[in-house]
């Protein structure tokens, strides 16, 4: 399991912190539905043992920032109101000190090593005044763009992105963006697929940032709502071998074959056949990609050989 440490700081941002929070918790029990071990442990660690959010609701019993890490483990900073963020107002609380300290001396020589930092909002002043960012792309809310700047004047400051990867350091624009920057990271541990199944149980639409490729066939087509199509396309990732017909698809739908046609038009944008195809395609060469021999992967897939493969994929192919 991977370790992840939300770092709680006087006056942190509810949402900041529940939002991924729940996104992995949800990720875990999607796991337990299908026989598979969770996959996230979820930590809560900071300079001190009790502190008010800032909505003024307290969290009490926090774990002390640990004196050394685990060989896999995301560090997670939080943001605070905007315009109230310790680093922008001296003197420093020692809250920001000891925090800022154990950034330097304990994570910073992991990063790269099984360690990876993830920053929420303004949680990316609290990383550039440890010295993290240095180097590194980066964002964080737009009210800070300036302040990380000039805090981290060697970064890359990126304006206009949901989120940023560079290396073993992840950054969100800031509130909401910290779910996209947490389904990002589940979709790249556990899956499209169970990604796709844990935005549809969070009501949000799957997003990426400017600079992440095109998304794959188990996540486009999902930013919807209508819960019988999310049914079928559920259904499809998580058993592409089955004999899909119309049929099928409709029974798990719950309306009728040409109703389902016509939502796939409308909120797909393609046919339940051709969504079909197009999730066999990912599933063999996902499969294929992590050294699967190609037989077992396309059987596994739903194709009958290598020829039919080979078609489908043409057709998948935007060109």
């Amino acid at each position: 399991m991977i370790d992840v440490l939300f770092v709680i700081l006087p006056e942190t941002l509810l949402l900041d912190l529940a939002g991924p929070a729940e996104a992995f918790r949800l990720a875990n029990q999607r796991l337990r539905q299908r026989g598979r071990a969770p996959a996230f442990a979820l930590r809560f660690v900071g300079p001190q043992v009790h502190c008010a959010t800032s909505i003024g609701v307290a969290l009490a019993a926090v774990e002390p920032l640990p004196d050394s890490l685990s060989d896999r483990t995301w560090i997670v900073l939080l943001g605070q109101p905007s315009g109230a963020e310790s680093a922008l107002h001296r003197p420093l609380p020692r809250t920001w000190t000891r925090t800022r300290r154990w950034l330097s001396q304990v994570v910073q020589p992991r990063l790269g090593n099984g360690v990876r930092l993830l920053t929420v909002c303004a949680g990316a002043l609290l990383a550039a005044d440890a010295g993290l960012l240095a180097n590194r792309r980066c964002t964080t809310h737009h009210e800070m763009l300036a302040d990380l700047q000039r805090i981290a004047p060697a970064a890359q400051v990126l304006a206009n992105r949901v989120f940023v990867e560079d290396g073993p350091v992840a950054s969100s624009a800031g509130v909401t963006a910290g779910i996209d920057m947490a389904l990002h990271l589940i979709a790249q541990t556990c899956g499209d697929a169970l990604a796709a199944a844990v935005a549809q149980t969070m009501v949000v639409y799957l997003r990426r940032s400017s600079d992440d490729p095109q998304l794959s066939p188990l996540l486009a087509g999902r930013n919807h709502l209508h819960p019988a199509v999310h049914r079928v396309q559920s259904a499809v990732s998580e058993q592409p071998k089955r004999a899909w017909s119309l049929d099928a698809m409709a029974a798990v739908a719950r309306v009728t074959p040409r109703h389902l046609s016509r939502l796939f038009a409308a909120h797909v944008g393609t046919t339940p056949r051709a969504y079909v195809e197009g999730i066999r395609v990912a599933h063999a060469n996902d499969a294929i990609e992590r050294g699967t021999a190609t037989k077992q992967a396309l059987s596994a897939a739903g194709f009958a050989g290598d020829r039919q493969w080979r078609r489908a994929r043409q057709r998948a192919s935007p060109g």
